[in-house]
């Protein structure tokens, strides 16, 4: 292939061929994605056994992640999805002691609803309750106090 670009298939008889640059780029994008959900899995898997091994694993995926940083630091500069992980880990294990604060956090940045749900199962996570919506009751006899009157005229209606 010319330039380093990768041929798709098409309608028969037809090549259309991806600019490598853009290949590379969406393989990149495509990679992290399968590497978030293996981390989201793994956290899932531990919610259900609360099993060390799958802690370990939940842990070796975050190092993963942490390793894809795209500015190319070192090693010990970044450590989000470890550090996160051990939250995470800890909030599971213990709700009680380590509050719902940072899985309420994690659940809201899931997009996968059925992951979303299975996670909080999982984990024994309540949602919050929204207080219910209160419609007004009565009428508002104070609405137009200290307005000043204004005279009707023949022109308006009633």
């Amino acid at each position: 292939m010319v330039g380093g670009g990768q041929e798709l298939a098409g309608t028969p008889g037809q090549i259309m061929v991806m600019p490598a640059k853009m290949n590379s780029s969406a393989n990149e994008t495509a990679r992290h994605n399968k590497t978030l959900l293996a981390w989201q899995l793994a956290l899932l898997r531990f919610a259900v056994t609360l099993a060390d091994d799958d802690k370990f694993a939940v842990l070796a995926a975050a190092g993963e992640i942490d390793r894809l940083r795209p500015n190319g630091g070192r090693e010990s500069d970044f450590r989000f999805f470890r550090r996160t992980s051990a939250e995470l880990c800890a909030s599971i294990s213990d709700p009680e002691n380590a509050g719902s604060q940072i899985l309420h956090q994690f659940l809201a940045q899931i997009d996968d609803e059925r992951l979303k749900r299975s996670f909080a199962a999982a984990a024994g996570y309540h949602w919050p309750e929204k207080p219910p919506v209160s419609k007004p009751t009565g009428r508002n006899d104070n609405l137009w106090r200290g307005l000043s009157p204004r005279p009707l005229s023949s022109n308006s209606r009633a």
